[in-house]
């Protein structure tokens, strides 16, 4: 495990662009990456720092009400789309059906960041990697990365 003190959404940047390049994966299945923490402890705000880091030039939001955003990275990514979910709205993983969950899932050229996996967590993948998330103050977030 390694845990950051991250300051402002510089710092987050650094960190968010470390962590995605940093990231080595030979697996037939798409990269999961769980995001854990409280409402307003940074997770938005750090797929935004990696959709930066993947030069993605859309705005990214949160997809709260609409459960799952796809944005396709630049072809020369390892990865082809960088998927961002919000399970809060969900009561089990069975909502994630009506998103193509088993496709998404099974191509390796995706990486999906979730945010509230435990509440999908029967569908989630055993190697999944896991942040959490802490607000420490307006400016100062924890990040505890289980690698």
């Amino acid at each position: 495990m390694s845990k950051e003190i991250i300051k402002n959404t510089e710092e987050m940047d650094n960190w968010a662009s470390s962590f995605v390049f940093n990231l080595l994966t030979n697996s037939k299945k798409a990269l999961v990456v769980g995001l854990f923490g409280d409402l307003g402890s940074g997770k938005t705000t750090f797929v935004q720092s990696v959709a930066k880091a993947f030069r993605v030039k859309k705005n990214i939001t949160s997809p709260t009400f609409v459960i799952q955003k796809k944005y396709q990275l630049a072809s020369n990514n390892f990865f082809e789309n960088l998927i961002h979910i919000d399970a809060y709205r969900l009561e089990n993983g069975g909502g994630l059906s009506n998103f193509n969950w088993k496709e998404i899932i099974n191509d390796s050229k995706n990486i999906i960041f979730i945010e509230w996996p435990e509440k999908v967590s029967e569908i989630l993948p055993k190697d999944m990697k896991k942040i959490y998330f802490k607000f420490i103050d307006e400016q100062t977030r924890e990040i505890i990365y289980e690698k």
